[in-house]
């Protein structure tokens, strides 16, 4: 960094804030570190206030790489979502859409960490020296890049001006940029050309490689290039804090970014804190160190059933534990595999009258007060009632606890045999034992399973749990060797129109009820199998029509149709959602609202309720906690 020291910047801006619009960057002590037209947030469009600068907040991980988080829960993007799930320009001062041309503005004077300037060079370099550079990216550039297997044309107009233009609409554009996990489209070029051949030489490159006992430049350059995962303090970024620890480390320390383009309505820049503090600690006392007050923000890491002890502590350490309601389809699902290699069950799992039963069979009621104090929703796995895609009977269609009509399905599904203790065989004879795995990490889906193989023994069938790894589960479903499969359901649970229809079809890879089909679409036929269930293939061609139009009329009805054919079918088996994540802050940390939802996607946890505008309610808090 130039001109001042870091130092001093800080210091200058925790005591003072700009006195007008005119002129940002040009006056009082932020000059020279805002782009010449920041962002000014509405703050009292969401009931918040404007704040004062400084002060430190801690938090707690459970291992080193979690920090990466930050760059989630940070949430600086070149779009991204408001707090009402509005697409609206960020890190980009404009951006034009045109059929499959998007045309994005930079700010002027906008600036890297380390005060280098953010330009449209480092959209270039990202596109020709990393997306397209094969030794880099083997696999070429993200798949929300292709239309009909098709990449963009990329025009640098200027210093502050880049296209994007496909000949066909585009809808997954937008929406990937402003993903949880930012793709980050551009790079820190000034940066990350120090060693990159074709600036440097093949053999500068290599040498510099050689020096940090690499094996090449390419894994230089992705040492370097550390912008998601945070791990190299040296790497400039845009976000609000930058890293300054190295690890192996036990505490990371990040500091705010003194060219950050947000700004309070009084001209403040922000974010109000100056430091972030994650301390690593084992995930089984994350909760007991935060009802002992050693955190003063904290949610990942915690859950509905640590409610109890951390409102126990709250007098005592002067915090209060938030509930937000997460924004998820079940907070247990079943996934019938439908493309399982064992013949057998591969046919079970295909007759939707045998889905449905095992649907009917569950007593969601009993789920709902054990797992979720009776305070959850019981149904199907689809959208929350928050999502303007919401409908009311697609949470209970073919999910009401009816154990007769269970009786009646699997009878008509050709399990009506039975053993001499009452359990229901297959055609081929075998006892009809369902054997579901788990990943295991969940107490709430193993606990949820012990539930449910009573219910199900009520009906003739019996249910086995098989913990595995979660890579060896996804191995395992991968080759078809998974019968079934418990999980968390839908993650994209509050979606709106322009938002991907995410885990609704085999387009998206992953998916544990048809991971196979979802190979061969990834792999474009050269793995896996193809789908060859007319209900699937609808769903397929519904995802396609979704990326074929930017309308989003025209998207919510191709979204209420796959929801309603998943409901109908029971492709995934839901039971209950509606969990409440405890978010613990400190009660004199101002702007954090009393509620608001939780997911991975589309509210990257925190991140769309803006952590930058978090701050210290006083001088002496800020000043206590920076000590």
């Amino acid at each position: 960094m130039t001109g001042l020291s870091r130092r001093a910047v800080l210091a200058g801006l925790a005591a003072t804030g700009l006195e007008s619009h005119p002129g940002w960057g040009q006056q009082g002590p932020d000059a020279g570190h805002l782009p010449d037209r920041p962002l000014v947030v509405d703050l009292a469009a969401r009931g918040r206030r404007p704040g004062a600068a400084g002060g430190t907040i801690r938090t707690l991980i459970a291992r080193a790489r979690d920090v990466r988080y930050l760059s989630v829960y940070g949430y600086t993007r070149l779009v991204g979502y408001d707090a009402d799930l509005t697409l609206r320009p960020d890190v980009l001062e404009t951006v034009a859409m045109e059929a499959g041309r998007f045309t994005f503005t930079l700010r002027a004077g906008h600036r890297w960490s380390d005060g280098a300037p953010f330009t449209t060079e480092d959209f270039r370099y990202y596109w020709e020296d990393v997306a397209n550079e094969p030794t880099l990216n083997p696999g070429g550039p993200p798949d929300f890049f292709r239309v009909d297997g098709q990449l963009p044309r990329v025009e640098i107009l200027d210093a502050l001006t880049v296209r994007y233009t496909w000949d066909r609409p585009n809808p997954r554009f937008l929406p990937a940029l402003a993903a949880p996990r930012d793709p980050l489209i551009y790079r820190p070029a000034h940066y990350l050309k120090t060693v990159h051949p074709r600036y440097v030489g093949a053999e500068a490159a290599e040498a510099l490689a050689k020096a940090q006992k690499l094996r090449g430049w390419a894994a230089l350059h992705n040492r370097l290039d550390d912008m998601f995962e945070l791990n190299n303090p040296d790497c400039p970024t845009l976000q609000g804090w930058c890293p300054r620890t190295r690890a192996p480390a036990t505490r990371f320390v990040f500091t705010r970014n003194p060219h950050y383009h947000r700004v309070d309505p009084t001209g403040r820049q922000l974010p109000y804190l100056d430091t972030i503090v994650m301390d690593v600690a084992a995930s089984g006392v994350l909760a007991a160190k935060t009802n002992a007050g050693e955190a003063d923000l904290m949610f990942r890491g915690l859950s509905m059933s640590d409610i109890p002890s951390l409102k126990e502590g709250e007098r005592a350490h002067g915090y209060r534990t938030r509930l937000w309601p997460v924004a998820r389809g079940s907070e247990l699902a079943l996934y019938p595999n439908l493309t399982t290699l064992d013949p057998g069950w591969r046919v079970l799992n295909r007759d939707v009258r045998y889905r449905r039963a095992l649907s009917l069979a569950i007593d969601r009621r009993t789920l709902n007060n054990t797992l979720l104090f009776g305070l959850g929703t019981e149904g199907n796995d689809t959208v929350i009632a928050e999502s303007p895609l919401f409908v009311p009977d697609l949470r209970t269609r073919n999910a009401v606890y009816d154990p007769d009509g269970a009786n009646r399905l699997l009878d008509a599904a050709g399990l009506g045999r039975r053993d001499g203790s009452d359990m229901r065989l297959m055609s081929d004879g075998r006892p009809v034992e369902i054997v579901v795995e788990t990943d295991g990490e969940g107490a709430t889906i193993l606990d949820g399973l012990l539930l449910i193989a009573e219910f199900w023994r009520e009906v003739g069938l019996k249910l086995i749990v098989k913990p595995q790894e979660r890579t060896n589960l996804r191995r395992r479903s991968m080759a078809g060797q998974t019968v079934m499969v418990a999980a968390q359901g839908l993650d994209l649970a509050v979606p709106t129109a322009i938002m991907p229809p995410t885990g609704l079809s085999p387009a998206q890879p992953d998916h544990y009820s048809w991971p196979r089909w979802s190979l061969s679409v990834e792999t474009h036929g050269a793995s896996g199998e193809p789908c060859d269930l007319a209900a699937v293939q609808r769903l397929l061609a519904l995802d396609a029509q979704w990326r074929g139009t930017d309308a989003a009329g025209i998207q919510a009805g191709i979204w209420r149709e796959m929801l309603a054919n998943h409901a109908e079918n029971q492709w995934v088996i839901g039971t209950v959602a509606g969990a409440l994540q405890p978010v613990v802050a400190s009660a004199r940390l101002a702007n954090l609202p009393e509620r608001a939802l939780y997911a991975w996607d589309p509210t990257a946890f925190i991140g769309v309720q803006r952590l930058d505008e978090v701050f210290w309610d006083s001088a002496a808090d800020r000043k206590a906690s920076a000590s």
